[in-house]
């Protein structure tokens, strides 16, 4: 059963490799297998069809969102510091394993596979609504203007990430991504911090 699983688990991390250093175009079972050392159709003992080693793929890729999720609620965090916390979660596993990131950047070509397309949706759906989520708390306890909106501020948030992801890949990882993308969400957070309700109200006058 162990030697199973680790063949599965081998042939998951090969499909990563391929599609970091390849893209979803270079994408091949015979690729995979070839990486591995064995033959194509040993591949499908495994898995059916390449978009289901592709779904064990994508599973591997979130297998600590509840994970991480959960330990929210076990840390005596503020709703901005959760959302740092939450962030930071992410970018440390990715600048750990550098090829996985490769994911996070071909959601919009993983969608077009109907076999794929909820999957992609339900990983991408979750881990925006969970920032979300802590964006309106952070509302409701006064660390952000009222008149900022939360799905925005989650479409800023997840869009930095991605263009910083997509920079320390182009850069061929020459800087911290933990540290590039936290310093820029930390500034993007602390323009938010507004001391009094007379300065909320100045700036949603400028913004009209």
């Amino acid at each position: 059963m162990s030697k199973l699983l680790h063949t599965k688990e081998s042939l998951i991390l090969s499909t990563i490799e391929v599609i970091s250093e390849q893209g979803l175009q270079g994408l091949t079972t015979r690729e995979v297998a070839k990486r591995q050392g064995i033959s194509e159709s040993t591949i499908f003992k495994h898995y059916k069809s390449k978009n289901e080693l592709i779904l064990a793929v994508l599973e591997y890729f979130s297998q600590y969102d509840q994970a991480i999720i959960e330990s929210l609620g076990l840390k005596a965090f503020k709703p901005i510091e959760s959302i740092m916390y939450f962030v930071e979660a992410y970018v440390t596993y990715y600048e750990n394993y550098p090829a996985i990131t490769a994911i996070t950047l071909s959601y919009e070509g993983l969608m077009r596979e109907a076999e794929l397309s909820a999957e992609v949706f339900r990983i991408f759906t979750k881990r925006i609504t969970t920032i979300q989520f802590l964006i309106e708390k952070a509302k409701q306890q006064k660390e952000i203007p009222s008149f900022i909106d939360p799905k925005s501020l989650t479409d800023l948030i997840i869009g930095m990430e991605r263009v910083v992801v997509l920079r320390w890949r182009l850069d061929n990882y020459s800087f911290s991504l933990k540290d590039h993308t936290l310093s820029t969400l930390k500034m993007l957070l602390n323009g938010l911090k507004i001391k009094s309700a007379g300065e909320i109200a100045n700036v949603e006058e400028e913004w009209v």
